[in-house]
């Protein structure tokens, strides 16, 4: 959730470090905290709300200058978004400064130990007590990095923390327990982050932090222990992307130009999938085809909008492999104690690769025995690194907090590996195969298409923002696009916004059809599933009936719908597995545009984050 970047080399740390945090503020913005050291001292500033009031802040009464430092932008878990809350989080002699993402289950028990002792804790997060168990144990061992280590082994939960000390000027010190963490290696200089986002424009070398490890940066090097005080193993790696591509580039909003940005998204993630024996190939596949011939169920895990991608696959999956495929909401998957073995195949889905939801759910399948394959956007993040084989999607940064590009290119990721299922088990045949791919091959242009023709969707989204409800209804892979766009104007318009399988309208929901209602409509082609057609447009007339706003997404040349909708928005002819590719787009631009009518932040909707990394 939390944003985090760490500093320590000859540039000003404190415009490092607040640069790095404008990146990040997609992480949260509940508030906003710096500390930097100076001159033997610790300085901090923070401020409830948006990085903005922290820079007013810091022009008001600016920091010392320094060239070690640390910031933090929130999410808000223990505790409200105030100033007290803020991090960073310092010890009553305020020699010691903490960020940190995540959540200490145990934190209470901790705080009750220290104010035994005779702490005064300020704040209500658990974040504090780190602060003041540093203090403790650096006046013990003069060794923050020793410090942070004994600190971890007696902490609970999930988190990334980051600290300096008075004491020891020229070092950050950061530890990762199932939360992001990325170090940047430049020149005399080093960075800590949750996204190399943060430092992108100073150093595109990086390396990924695994799982309970502790980090030391100083300006001549970068040293990685476990919390057992071991040496660590890491894996350097390039970034393959730079700054311009987390510019806003001319767009009032990220999500303008990450809405813009997927014709070419979707052609990356195509790029290089045929191998020179004409076989489709994945980035890594630690899985043989012995075993994935084994395989009698996959099981999709994943939350919020990659939830909706997982249900398009299953249709895919089903249908290219013969295989049965259930889709489960990650939060809820280990819960209900899933049936699972090792001739199941469990793919996960994540744009971050840190959704600790779905993290969750990955490490409880391979408890079972399960193989586990990731679909993510994130090169190093832990949810790949945990998997046992990944297929990365070429989206590039998406810094809003409503996907777009990651969601198609989440679909065409799930259309990939249900055919190299379907090659590797042999029931589908090569021909087959390439002509999918070249019909996903075209798709780049589809939508290109469809974002120009744009405008009077535009128009249409503005009419409807004194609007308080919209339903949404589809069949087939139509209802999992239904369910997206009802999900994009709930986090982006704060609207009530369902979304229906349309032959469910008559089992209930038609009850809230009523005047003018606004009732948005994925129709399927009436080529290849023409029985669907004709069953959705009844489903119109029977809504339109009863006064409903009808708005109609349906292909070229499809006339039969034309007399039932009151707006029809035309988006190219598809084969039909492929359709939500093309559909979605409408939904993505009538959402960011709603929500920029009702005056609402589409960059930042109101307490969301991008990368869901807490429980």
């Amino acid at each position: 959730m939390c944003g985090i970047v760490g500093y320590v080399g000859p540039q000003s740390a404190l415009d490092v470090v607040v640069a790095g945090l404008k990146r990040l503020e997609y992480r949260g913005y509940d508030s906003a905290g710096v500390a930097v050291l100076s001159d033997g001292s610790l300085a901090a500033a923070k401020r409830a709300g948006k990085l903005v009031n922290l820079e007013k802040a810091l022009v008001e009464r600016p920091l010392p200058s320094g060239t070690t430092g640390i910031g933090h932008t929130r999410w808000a878990t223990h505790g409200g978004p105030t100033d007290a809350n803020a991090h960073p989080h310092l010890d009553n002699a305020g020699r010691v400064a903490v960020v940190h993402n995540g959540i200490i289950e145990n934190f209470a028990v901790l705080r009750a130990e220290l104010e035994e002792r005779g702490h005064a804790l300020d704040s209500e997060t658990d974040t504090e007590v780190v602060a003041h168990l540093l203090a403790e144990e650096f006046s013990a061992t003069a060794d923050l990095a020793e410090a942070m280590r004994l600190v971890c082994r007696r902490l609970e939960g999930a988190f990334t923390l980051v600290a300096v000390h008075a004491d020891d000027p020229d070092v950050v010190v950061g530890a990762r327990r199932n939360s992001p963490l990325v170090v940047g290696v430049g020149e005399g200089e080093a960075f800590l982050a949750s996204d190399v986002a943060a430092f992108i424009a100073h150093t595109r070398s990086a390396i990924e932090l695994g799982q309970d490890q502790v980090v030391e940066l100083r300006r001549d090097g970068v040293t990685v222990t476990g919390f057992d005080g071991r040496p660590a193993d890491v894996r350097s790696y390039h970034v393959d992307w730079d700054a311009s591509a987390a510019e806003k580039g001319g767009y009032d909003y990220f999500m303008l130009k990450e809405i813009a940005e997927q014709p070419k998204a979707v052609a990356d993630t195509l790029l290089g999938r045929i191998d020179a024996a004409g076989s489709l190939t994945l980035d890594e596949v630690r899985i043989s085809t012995a075993e994935l011939r084994e395989v009698d169920k996959v099981v999709i895990v994943a939350c919020g909008t990659a939830f909706h991608a997982g249900l398009i696959a299953k249709y895919a999956i089903e249908h290219w492999t013969r295989i049965p495929c259930e889709v489960e909401l990650a939060s809820e998957f280990r819960y209900r104690d899933p049936i699972l073995d090792p001739r199941t195949l469990v793919i996960a889905i994540s744009q971050s690769g840190e959704t600790m939801d779905t993290l969750m759910a990955l490490r409880h399948a391979r408890e079972q025995g399960s193989k586990v394959l990731a679909i993510c956007n994130t090169n190093g993040s832990t949810i790949p690194r945990e998997s046992d084989a990944v297929l990365y999607t070429h989206a590039g940064p998406e810094v809003a907090v409503a996907s777009t590009k990651a969601f198609l290119t989440q679909l065409v990721a799930c259309y990939l590996v249900a055919l190299y299922l379907g090659q590797v088990r042999g029931t589908k045949w090569g021909d087959e195969i390439r002509a999918v791919i070249r019909d996903l091959s075209k798709i780049s242009q589809e939508v290109e298409r469809v974002l120009k023709t744009m405008e009077p969707v535009r128009e249409l989204a503005r009419s409807l923002a004194t609007k308080n409800t919209v339903l949404f209804l589809g069949r087939h892979v139509g209802y999992p696009v239904a369910l997206e766009g009802a999900l994009k104007l709930k986090e982006l318009a704060y609207m009530h916004a369902e979304g229906f399988a349309a032959g469910e309208l008559k089992h209930g929901p038609i009850a809230l059809i009523e005047k003018d209602l606004p009732v948005v409509v994925v129709v399927p082609s009436p080529r290849g599933r023409s029985v669907l057609h004709d069953k959705i447009v009844s489903n119109i007339q029977e809504i339109r009936a009863r006064g409903a706003r009808t708005i109609v997404i349906a292909e070229e040349g499809d006339e039969a719908v034309a007399p039932y909708a009151d707006h029809l928005i035309r988006i190219p002819a598809t084969p039909t597995l492929l359709q939500p590719l093309v559909a979605t787009v409408p939904l993505q631009v009538f959402a960011c545009e709603l929500a920029t009518a009702r005056g609402n932040e589409v960059d930042q909707p109101r307490n969301l984050a991008k990368s869901v990394t807490v429980e």
